[in-house]
């Protein structure tokens, strides 16, 4: 198992309140708005990420950190460095996790993993709005506009997710599971629409790693 939960694998946070009461309504139309927005005309994005998962009893029981790359629609690098190295990689076929410490890459059909979790959002394309139906946007008392989204299919475990947006731009993320755990996802130093490397999302397999699952190969025929 790895050290470190994944965003897709689990939920919400501590430094706001779902339905927070110092509340300033927003409208749906405003409030979907930022986030069709972001699906148009964010193509790539670079930030450093801070993450933290709380249990019921709104006590933090890991916080984790490090970089995160997207290029929509449909790929994503997530680099934690802190407190433990461990890599997950979309490449758009596949999610691969690599576990450094322990030297073991596993491999699952991306589709899958992800459907109807935030990461659709994050890095999927502007159809993934159908697959969440909006719950309620409002403004916070620092000013971020806060939109509220339920997964019509919550088979993979989440049963809210919100979006916080300041000044337009995508900064914060808050998720909600079944098991009462929240995570929040802070993004710092964000740059978008910037060209990557050819290989950022490309998966290479660490020399002397074990891989656990069969990876999807793309047809060469399409």
């Amino acid at each position: 198992m790895s050290k470190i939960r994944p965003f897709f694998g689990v939920l919400v946070t501590p430094f706001l309140v779902l339905g927070a009461q110092a509340a300033e309504p927003v409208a749906e139309a405003d409030g979907m708005a930022l986030l069709e927005d972001y699906l148009d005309n964010v193509l790539s994005m670079e930030a450093r990420f801070e993450q933290s998962l709380v249990d019921a009893n709104d006590i933090v029981i890991e916080e984790s950190a490090g970089t995160l790359m997207i290029q929509r629609p449909g790929q994503f690098r997530w680099s934690y460095t802190d407190p433990y190295e461990q890599l997950l990689l979309a490449d758009g076929l596949n999610i691969w996790s690599y576990d450094v410490d322990l030297e073991q890459v596993t491999v699952k059909p991306q589709a899958e993993l992800l459907a109807n979790t935030p990461a659709t959002l994050l890095g999927g394309s502007r159809d993934v709005v159908d697959e969440f139906e909006f719950v309620d946007s409002f403004r916070d008392e620092r000013g971020t506009v806060w939109l509220q989204l339920r997964p019509r299919n919550t088979d993979n475990g989440f049963t809210m997710v919100e979006l916080g947006f300041d000044d337009g731009a995508l900064q914060r993320m808050i998720f909600a599971d079944s098991l009462d755990q929240t995570t929040l996802i802070a993004l710092l130093d964000i740059r978008t629409n910037e060209p990557a490397a050819e290989d950022t999302f490309r998966f290479l397999m660490p020399d002397g790693a074990d891989l656990i699952g069969i990876p999807l190969i793309a047809d060469s025929t399409e």
